[in-house]
């Protein structure tokens, strides 16, 4: 048979890529494609990260109970969007965060690789939950077909351990994903508690 005739769109599946980085068992290093910027300014750097981590677009994604804690996020009782999380889009396209709710196993792995390649850079990845983190209950030597943590496939920035996880948990995951972005806790302050007086 003859040569495999590439694509005129130029769409590639990262499946074959996924199985290569899963067989070797390496982390994600990014390639040399990965976007950087031309000129890098400091002071615009630093307004453009208090930009972003006041309006993290999180992807509608879940692989397994989890999932249903990080839905509760977005009640009224929790209320995510007073930080600027609220926004959960349907496309990766659209998306800049990365909530890996739960249990990843082998034959999910290169979806899970195609959809982070997919989204906008800068990206960021939260691992909730111990399944997603090391495997949780499902790592031992039987159960063959579970990733023992996403970061194996992915980076990951922020790990909120739990099984699961309350809301809570996944709030001060994606606090602690701001603070990471600025370096300060609250960039802007929606947060005031009341002072003691006296």
């Amino acid at each position: 048979m003859g040569e495999k005739k590439k694509s005129l769109l130029n769409i590639h599946s990262y499946a074959e890529l996924a199985r290569e980085r899963l067989a070797s068992g390496k982390l994600f290093t990014p390639g040399p494609d990965e976007a950087q910027p031309f000129i890098r300014m400091e002071l615009m750097e630093k307004f453009f990260n208090l930009c972003r981590a006041n309006s993290l677009w999180p992807m509608t994604f879940g692989t397994a109970c989890c999932a249903i804690e990080m839905m509760s996020l977005g009640m009224a009782r929790f209320d995510m969007s007073r930080y600027g999380f609220e926004v959960f889009r349907p496309s990766p396209r659209q998306s800049d965060l990365m909530i890996v709710a739960g249990t990843v196993n082998r034959k999910m792995a290169p979806a899970v690789i195609t959809l982070y390649e997919q989204m906008t850079a800068p990206r960021y990845v939260i691992a909730m939950g111990n399944c997603a983190i090391s495997g949780g209950p499902f790592a031992v030597s039987e159960n063959y077909n579970v990733v023992e943590g996403v970061d194996r496939l992915i980076p990951v920035d922020v790990h909120v351990p739990g099984c699961p996880p309350r809301p809570e948990g996944l709030l001060e995951g994606m606090l602690r994903l701001q603070e990471k972005i600025t370096g300060t806790r609250y960039p802007f302050p929606q947060h005031n508690p009341p002072t003691e007086k006296g």
